[in-house]
This record gives C-alpha cells, sequence and structure tokens, in this order.
C-alpha cells in the first residue's frame, strides 16, 4: 500500500507512534509539526523504530498560505490525520483565544484545501471531553455532547461540528472523527513516548517524573468523590492500541468500508481506574514506592469516565489489548531513557 497520509502534530505524543504503526503498514507519510510541544528528536526515534525516515515540513497550521503551498506541493496527499492541536485544559481557560485560533483556524484551512480533492479520507483526533460528565456509564457513541467544561473541549466540540456540516455539503469528503479516552504508556523500544514540554498535564507523566526523582511528590486532586476509593475514574489506553486504531479507521476510509460519510469511534479500553489503582500499579511494574499527598479538587474535573468500546470493536474490528500494566511498565521505560539521555548530553 503505498498510499500517502499526512499526519499533522506528527512528532507529538499520538502523532509519532501512529506515523510509526503506518509506515509498518507501508503507507508513506508526510509530517507538519511546528514543535511548539515536542523535539525534532522524536523523527529520529520514529525512524530508529520504523527504518524509514518520513518527510518532514516544519511550520504552522494557522498560516493560510504556508497550508495551501504544501498541497500545491504534495498533490498526491490520500488521506489526513490531524493530531496538531494545543490541549491543555487549564492553559485554555485562561488563554482561550489561542485554542480557539490554533485548533480551529488550522483544521479550516486543512479542511478548505482537503475539500478540492476527489473523495479524500480525514481522521480527526477527537477526545471524550466532548461527553462531559455523561449520565450512564460506559459511554456510548449516542450520549448527549455535553456544553463543555473546558475552551479545549470546546475546540474539539466544534471541530467536529465544522467536519460533519463540511461532511454534509460535500457527500464526496469522507471523515472519520475518534474520540479517546486517556491515552498512556510509549513504544516498547523507549525510543519514542510522551515528552511534554515544562509541566505535564497528565498524570502519567506527573508519575514517572516523581518517580524519577524530578518532582518530589505527586497531588492527587480530590479524594471525595463518589467512587470506590474517593479519586477519579478514567479509562486508560496504551498508546499504541491507539495509533493502531488510527490505522485501522484509515484503511477504512481508504476501502469504502464506512457506512455514512461522516462516523464517530469512542477509543478506549472499556475500563475505568480510579488515580490511587494507577498509583499501585505503577509501584507494582516500577518497584518505586511513589510519595503523593492529596490536595483539593481541581476545576474542571468529572467523576468518571470510561468507554462502551463496542461499535469500535464491531465496526472497526479494533479492540485495546494492552493492559494498563503494560502500559505504566512502557511509561516508565521511557522515563529512565528519557534521563538516561539528558544526563549523556550533559
Amino acid at each position: 500500500m503505498n498510499s500517502k497520509i499526512l499526519v499533522t502534530g506528527g512528532l507529538g505524543f499520538i502523532g509519532s507512534h501512529t506515523v510509526v504503526a503506518l509506515q509498518e503498514k507501508g503507507f508513506e507519510v508526510v509530517i507538519i509539526d511546528n514543535l511548539s510541544n515536542t523535539s525534532i528528536d522524536v523523527l529520529g526515534g520514529i525512524t530508529k523504530i520504523s527504518q524509514k525516515t518520513p518527510v518532514f515540513e516544519n511550520f504552522d497550521l494557522r498560516d493560510k498560505a504556508k497550508v495551501k503551498e504544501f498541497f500545491e506541493k504534495h498533490p498526491d496527499i490520500d488521506g489526513v490525520i490531524h493530531f496538531a492541536a494545543s490541549k491543555a485544559v487549564g492553559e485554555s481557560v485562561i488563554n482561550p483565544l489561542l485554542y480557539y485560533e490554533n485548533n480551529l483556524a488550522s483544521l479550516i484551512y486543512l479542511l478548505k484545501e482537503l475539500n478540492k480533492k476527489e473523495n479524500p479520507g480525514f481522521i480527526f483526533s477527537s477526545s471524550c471531553t466532548v461527553y462531559g460528565q455523561a449520565k450512564d456509564l460506559p459511554i456510548t457513541e449516542d450520549a448527549p455532547v455535553k456544553k463543555a467544561e473546558s475552551p479545549y473541549g470546546n475546540t474539539k466540540q466544534i471541530g467536529e461540528e465544522i467536519i460533519a456540516d463540511t461532511c454534509k455539503a460535500n457527500p464526496g469528503f469522507r471523515a472519520i472523527s475518534l474520540r479517546y479516552f486517556n491515552p498512556i504508556g510509549a513504544h516498547p523500544s523507549a525510543e519514542i513516548g510522551e515528552l511534554p514540554i515544562g509541566t505535564p498535564q497528565n498524570l502519567i507523566p506527573f508519575i514517572t517524573q516523581t518517580a524519577i526523582g524530578e518532582r518530589e511528590e505527586l497531588s492527587v486532586f480530590g479524594d471525595d468523590y463518589p467512587t470506590p476509593d474517593g479519586t477519579c475514574i478514567r479509562d486508560y489506553i496504551h498508546v499504541m492500541d491507539l495509533a493502531r486504531a488510527h490505522v485501522v479507521a484509515l484503511e477504512r476510509l481508504m476501502e469504502n468500508k464506512e457506512e455514512t460519510n461522516y462516523e464517530v469511534f469512542n477509543l478506549g479500553t472499556g475500563k475505568g481506574n480510579s488515580v490511587l489503582e494507577v498509583i499501585k500499579s505503577f509501584e507494582k511494574v516500577s518497584g518505586v514506592k511513589l510519595p503523593y499527598k492529596i490536595t483539593d479538587r481541581r476545576e474542571g474535573d468529572i467523576t468518571a469516565a470510561y468507554a462502551d468500546t463496542t461499535k469500535a470493536n464491531d465496526e472497526l474490528n479494533w479492540k485495546a489489548n494492552l493492559s494498563l500494566d503494560e502500559a505504566l511498565d512502557s511509561a516508565w521505560k521511557w522515563q529512565k531513557e528519557v534521563k538516561r539521555r539528558t544526563e549523556t548530553e550533559n
């Protein structure tokens, strides 16, 4: 299969793992990334794993002229997987205009160029944040989309609406939104993984950075939620399973197997784990006792969210295979590799 696929944000956490999965399946990959939340070193990691260097273009998708120029330079792009977006909930509350511009303008400029093509395929990196605190668990794709808790969440909702409207206006435009739950872990080679710039916004980098001694202790935001141990419950999915789902979704569009020209799928394990369960699992796989303290609840945090994965299991023929222990073990290996590299450089 020699289809040429554009992956935006392809040097980010989920993007880089998906690029590897695509190249292993024989796709030709072109990456656009402005390196705002990642490092050019990731390109080397992708190359080491897949023995192939994807084409890399370093520019900002908010530059409309550059996006147009890119598609003129690469007229043979067969599909796009769109990851590039700012994703820190807290930052989006403080700086909403940055999020609306970055996450929506880039999407619109991409869609405008892609819409000129015949039967284009588009995979959108969406999020379970669109459901807010769902009334029923596990969460199906039919659950109502709630008013967003943050500008970040709102950009995902509006993004999905923009794509749905584009598909409605152009029956030849085919798109899938993948609403994922909580991606964690790293490639088993420890060549690529989650490497947030600055303070991590997600639980797992906080855990691994605390375990390795970069942070004094982990904060657990609230232990008075109505859950068995009082801490929030989330559906943690291994990034390797998630990357595979993107390839499967893309192949569905390439092979014209979609039921409608706009589809939505939840991607998760179908199982929820509390923050304290994640800590226990990490301590078990790493052998490291984790210092943590219970602090106040964090604004915007919901009590529990985990996916009903029936639709993705049945229609995409995809299932998350890797366990929480395996994901945390890979994240720990990656953290140790990051430390080794830092020490070598210094």
